[in-house]
């Protein structure tokens, strides 16, 4: 069988959590007198819009998780998931004990 080594390319990447937690989302706070304080809907990770309970890959409540436009359509994020802008500033989740097998810090002065 052939075997390839992946590249090795420097990505820029954030690590989500919440509704507004990208850096380029621009979310701004509202607040509401029913609702109480929340962030307003992202530029990059947009709110899952689901009334469905739970997620399937991590189990949480589905109203906390967001929905990112990638090359291959819209796909899931789930809090703790990171947000990877590949090399042609497309931008997709990867799962946290993924990233952190393939991905190291990179000193800024490199």
């Amino acid at each position: 069988m052939t075997k390839y080594r992946k590249r090795p390319i420097v990505v820029e990447a954030h690590q989500w959590f919440t509704n507004g937690d990208h850096p380029e989302d621009e979310s701004e706070l509202i607040s509401s007198t029913d609702l109480g304080e929340f962030k307003s809907e992202g530029k990059i990770v947009r709110r899952y819009p689901t009334r469905l309970p739970n997620c399937h890959h991590c189990t949480n409540e589905l109203n906390r998780h967001g929905l990112i436009d990638t090359l291959e359509g819209g796909h899931i994020v789930c809090p703790g998931d990171y947000i990877i802008t590949g090399i042609r500033g497309e931008r997709y989740p990867c799962k946290p004990d993924i990233f952190l097998e393939t991905y190291e810090l990179v000193d800024e002065v490199e």
